[in-house]
């Protein structure tokens, strides 16, 4: 099949992950695949921030930025199309973004076969948190891309009921979470690979853009509180605005040598920092999320410490495959640390039952990309 792949996404993060593992694992299957997206992504390293895209949105005025997103549709169409015509594609996938319309103008215009990835409600979220403006044209354009696709696929059962809210019938949902590479995240990687000096340690481990709302000091905290905390190191691998409080608080509590802030680390290296790890922390998730750091934990059989909420019980069950901890209860975060610290038993059954869900539900990028394009087989 010929599949005609297209993306706006500049930045080279998780986003970009999601997009490179799924183009492939189609092509590992067969398929032709062919990508339109923005000029120049390719250079970027793994941890770039969108670079000119980044910048233009710090210094414009949200409402113009937002219209210049619009245009940038116009620009987009016309290599879509251009593509199209020299492709001739069986099916156009598009990873959805906010502003986004020369997937849906090339459904109108030829009739392809139209298959949208949702990885968020992007109008909501930017209006909660990235101080939207027009956002009355932001959810018209929202509603319209998710109408007008032949299957939507929410990353979420969570995220799938905003997209029936949006008017898009059942039988257009198509419910696909991330996943893993299995051949990254499925062989354990050499630990000694992190340069950091672990053995004989009890290690918890972070992976992501690290945000204050994280509560990694927490975790700290809560090492600092045990009697064995000079068997306990936390490994936080990411950086973010969050990383400053992180160190704050291992300085304040003499627990510096405790705790390592590696910063960001090239793709290919994440692996054997995460196998490291003994207790993976999910600390805090969007609640309509599927976060990618979640199955790489799993994959790796890791135990892991996550939120008790909806879109994580989708994947995560209490006592079988992770510790879940109340949602903003920090007391509670604190004691299920210290009950997987205190009992290896417990966080070895975890880690095979994490293992264990991977190949059960078929968490895989290639199961992901068998199922997406199973839609329009013939």
């Amino acid at each position: 099949m010929k599949v005609l792949y297209h993306h706006r996404t500049a930045s080279k993060d998780g986003q970009d992950v999601h997009i490179e593992e799924m183009i492939a694992a189609m092509r590992r299957q067969g398929h032709d695949v062919m990508v339109v997206a923005p000029r120049g992504g390719d250079e970027a390293t793994f941890g770039r921030d969108g670079g000119m895209v980044a910048r233009l949105k710090t210094i414009l005025p949200s409402a113009l930025y937002e219209v210049l997103e619009l245009g940038y549709s116009v620009y987009a169409y016309g290599r879509l199309k251009a593509a199209y015509e020299s492709f001739h594609p069986d099916v156009l996938y598009e990873r959805y973004n906010l502003f986004s319309l020369p997937g849906l103008w090339l459904k109108w215009r030829v009739g392809i076969p139209y298959l949208v990835e949702i990885n968020a409600p992007l109008a909501r979220e930017r209006s909660t948190h990235g101080g939207l403006k027009l956002k009355a044209l932001a959810y018209w354009c929202e509603r319209a891309v998710w109408r007008g696709a032949d299957m939507t696929f929410p990353v979420t059962e969570v995220l799938a009921d905003w997209v029936r809210r949006a008017g898009v019938p059942e039988n257009r949902i198509m419910v696909v979470p991330n996943g893993i590479n299995r051949e990254r995240f499925s062989v354990q990687s050499e630990v000694g690979q992190t340069g950091l000096k672990l053995a004989g340690k009890i290690v918890l481990g972070f992976v992501g853009f690290i945000r204050e709302w994280h509560g990694l000091p927490t975790v700290v905290a809560a090492m600092a509180a045990m009697e064995n905390q000079e068997q306990l190191h936390l490994v936080v691998v990411g950086d973010g605005p969050g990383r400053a409080d992180v160190e704050e608080c291992a300085r304040q509590l003499t627990m510096v040598d405790n705790v390592s802030c590696v910063g960001l680390v090239a793709r290919d290296r994440v692996a054997s920092y995460v196998s490291a790890f003994d207790i993976a922390l999910l600390s805090r998730v969007e609640a309509y999320a599927s976060p990618l750091k979640l199955f790489e934990y799993m994959g790796l059989g890791r135990a892991i410490i996550a939120p008790d909420q909806p879109n994580i019980r989708e994947v995560l069950t209490d006592g079988e495959n992770a510790l879940l901890f109340r949602q903003d209860d920090p007391a509670h975060f604190t004691a299920q640390i210290m009950r997987l610290c205190g009992d290896a038993g417990l966080r070895r059954r975890l880690g095979e039952g994490a293992l264990r869900s991977i190949e059960e539900k078929g968490y895989t990028w290639d199961n992901n990309a068998k199922r997406v394009l199973a839609v329009v087989s013939p």
